[in-house]
């Protein structure tokens, strides 16, 4: 199982980056949500380029997923380099209550301005980018109150630009995923792998759970063993990473006519639990200081 570097950029996503530069001057606020989980692979450094000097919030998505600690940490470093942040879960609601008023305290001055011309009343405007499957359209659903936006668990489902009305006086211009033509790093696109934001459909999945494996054992060990019912001598005699995911694929009962791992099934049962966080809460990165 050989190491491959991994791209994906659909022609749509050359589109988006127009749609970002063009529509920039019709909003006040760029909200970029993140992966909790991978909130240095998921960030898209040419979003950063496209809305230069614009305010800026981040939001840490899908927050109960992540390690709650090394959320912290990531919180703390966006403050330190004078970034706006905050960490938001759908599912569970968590943090949703600080978005309004930290959309307010990043757009104070404007807002006073606005009063000052008695155009208090006025909706502000923002607009929503991050790369595929960071949980942008769930999020809006949160904000509408209703499902507004079309919601799956794969990357691409928003296609068009769309202007949409919130329950905290926000008009959201939704931008469909966009990733970015070339991961400089390899491990930044076997993050985004791991976490479903490139098609699994155009991957070596076998090798992406095998990539899983290694981080899981040196992230969080005790969780993936309590998961799979492995013992630390078992991971220690495992000199390769493939013996480790095939160790996976053996406790599972994943076999084939002669005893053969059905690498396949393994490969899927594994990338599934990490995503839907049957293996624990787990953060695969931390702030590069």
């Amino acid at each position: 199982m050989q190491s491959e570097v991994i791209q994906w950029f659909p022609g749509h996503m050359a589109k988006t980056r127009r749609l970002i530069s063009e529509n920039l001057k019709e909003v006040d606020i760029i909200i970029e949500i993140l992966d909790a989980r991978i909130p240095y692979s998921s960030k898209n450094p040419e979003i950063t380029k496209l809305i230069g000097d614009k305010p800026c919030l981040t939001i840490l998505n899908k927050a109960s997923l992540a390690n709650k600690n090394a959320t912290k940490k990531w919180i703390e470093y966006y403050s330190s380099v004078g970034k706006n942040a905050i960490s938001i879960d759908c599912v569970s609601g968590e943090g949703f209550s600080n978005l309004a008023p930290t959309i307010k305290r990043i757009l104070a001055s404007k807002l006073e301005r606005y009063e000052a011309k008695g155009m208090s009343g006025r909706k502000l405007r923002a607009m929503f980018v991050g790369i595929p499957n960071v949980g942008k359209s769930s999020l809006i659903n949160k904000l509408c109150g209703s499902k507004k936006a079309k919601v799956e668990n794969r990357p691409g489902v928003t296609l068009n630009k769309q202007w949409i009305p919130t329950t905290i006086g926000l008009d959201l211009m939704d931008m469909p995923g966009v990733l970015w033509p070339k991961f400089e790093e390899k491990e930044v696109g076997e993050n985004l792998a791991i976490t479903g934001a490139i098609k699994d459909a155009i991957l070596d999945i076998e090798y992406i759970a095998m990539v899983l494996c290694k981080r899981l054992k040196e992230i969080a060990p005790e969780q993936f063993m309590a998961r799979y019912k492995i013992t630390k001598e078992e991971i220690d005699a495992c000199e390769m990473d493939y013996e480790l995911f095939e160790l996976v694929g053996r406790k599972r009962g994943f076999l084939i006519s002669g005893g053969e791992i059905n690498t396949e099934r393994t490969a899927t049962t594994l990338l599934e639990e990490f995503r839907s966080s049957r293996i624990g809460a787990i953060t695969l990165e931390l702030p590069k200081i």
